[in-house]
């Protein structure tokens, strides 16, 4: 059996992310909503970028002051704190509330010993409708918005993201109870509030937008390989239409948080956000085993990141936050050819493009994405690929197929919804992350 890839050393980096603390940060300023634009005290334009917390109550060891500082020292104005409501361990669902509760005081801490403003984020997502728990919710944003009421730098997200059918109606009568409880401790605090769809429809907003109160802001959130042009021109319109939109929740993946990085498309929704002075907050600070993560998730550490700590998503953060560009993670070379292909199906050719590897705690990882066409001159219902590599494989990540690594050999078949090719057609976004021993140079 030939070698389909040939894949040479990874050499790992050795330069640090770290750097030195800043002596004598000054407080971050009041913030206020003229118009679409978040503006200061000064009423200048200002458009803060940050990350979020994965959930507190199951990564609570990133709320530290050094990790909110080396964040701050890459650039990032803003941390957002997820505290989720209903899933396992959450506020709502048997969640330990008072721990919950002083991971967010301890973040909103660490964030103004940092110089950054929070965002105190009320993280709905399985219960849907924030009104299945507006209780907790009054009584929790009551007790926030009193302990914090005396800074300038916390910002209140009253429902991270409204689905399951909830419509702005819906939206629109919880908030009007949650923002009053709020503005009784603190009458100028920055309020986000969540639109339906899991934060996609703020035309809705838009259209019937709440008029009660002011610095009042509507949240969009889109994941960059799944939401493009659609949903980027319903946000263009809803700005131009008068809405003041924060991009709470961002993702370089796919919409699960997880699947193929799309960089490109990342590129294009950060250069209209900045085009259109939009704040905005990337998911997620944590080692979790998803693309959305910032960090491997190999990596033990806190803080003191490395470029060998960041996955592929953390180090497009790291460079839109900075501004400078990483050194080249590896230096790798990969051979393909169609005809070394073994497949159970003739005339099917295969593009296998290494878009991605990088080295972590001596193993080497490769992304690939896979363009399949069908060369036979008919149309088939159904397809298989084998795919060798130079020495053992574990399979860390796959999308779009149904995956068996076994050995040094990667089976991928087809799924239900792209088996069928036509005749000279091709199917495309299936890729894969695989790991092996790192070879010698």
């Amino acid at each position: 059996m030939k070698k389909l890839f040939c894949i040479l050393a990874v050499l790992a980096l050795a330069v640090s992310l770290a750097v030195p603390a800043l002596a004598g940060e000054e407080k971050p300023g009041p913030l206020h909503v003229e118009g679409t634009q978040l503006v200061d005290e000064r009423g200048e334009p200002v458009q803060v970028r940050g990350v979020s917390t994965h959930g507190l109550a199951w990564f609570p060891q990133y709320v530290n002051a050094d990790c909110f500082r080396q964040i701050h020292d890459w650039g990032a104005d803003v941390v957002r704190l997820a505290m989720y409501t209903a899933e396992y361990g959450g506020y709502c669902e048997g969640g330990d509330q008072q721990a919950l509760k002083q991971l967010v005081k301890d973040g909103v801490a660490y964030a103004t010993q940092a110089g950054m403003y929070a965002i105190v984020d009320w993280h709905i997502l399985s219960d849907g409708d924030p009104n299945t728990h507006k209780e907790e919710a009054l009584a929790f944003f009551d007790e926030m918005s009193a302990a914090f009421a005396g800074q300038d730098n916390v910002l209140y997200e009253i429902c991270n993201e409204p689905n399951g059918g909830t419509d702005w109606a819906a939206v629109k009568a919880y908030a009007l109870e949650v923002i009053p409880v709020i503005r009784a401790n603190d009458p100028d605090a920055v309020v986000i509030v969540g639109t339906p769809n899991w934060c996609q429809m703020v035309d809705q907003a838009a259209a019937d937008p709440i008029t009660e109160y002011d610095n009042v802001m509507y949240a969009l959130h889109f994941y960059a390989d799944t939401h493009r042009d659609d949903l980027r021109a319903r946000m263009e319109a809803a700005v131009r239409a008068g809405l003041p939109i924060f991009v709470s929740e961002f993702g370089t993946c796919d919409a699960s948080g997880n699947g193929a990085v799309n960089e490109e498309q990342a590129d294009i929704w950060a250069a209209l956000m900045d085009e259109l002075g939009i704040s905005y907050v990337n998911w997620n600070l944590s080692n979790k085993d998803e693309s959305s993560a910032i960090l491997q998730s190999g990596c033990e550490k806190t803080s003191g990141f490395t470029p060998e700590d960041l996955s592929r998503s953390g180090r497009w953060l790291y460079e839109l936050l900075t501004g400078e560009r990483l050194p080249a993670e590896t230096e790798a070379e990969t051979t393909v050819s169609a005809a070394e292909l073994q497949t159970e199906h003739e005339g099917l050719s295969v593009d296998a493009a290494l878009k991605n590897s990088w080295q972590t705690d001596g193993e080497a990882y490769y992304q690939y994405d896979l363009t399949l066409t069908d060369t036979s001159g008919s149309a088939r219902e159904g397809w298989a690929v084998e795919l060798t590599f130079d020495g053992d494989i574990t399979l860390r990540d796959s999308w779009n197929g149904e995956y068996t690594a076994e050995g040094d050999v990667l089976t991928i078949r087809s799924k239900d919804y792209n088996g069928a090719i036509p005749a000279d057609g091709a199917v495309t976004d299936v890729g894969f992350i695989v790991s092996g021993a790192a070879l010698a140079g």
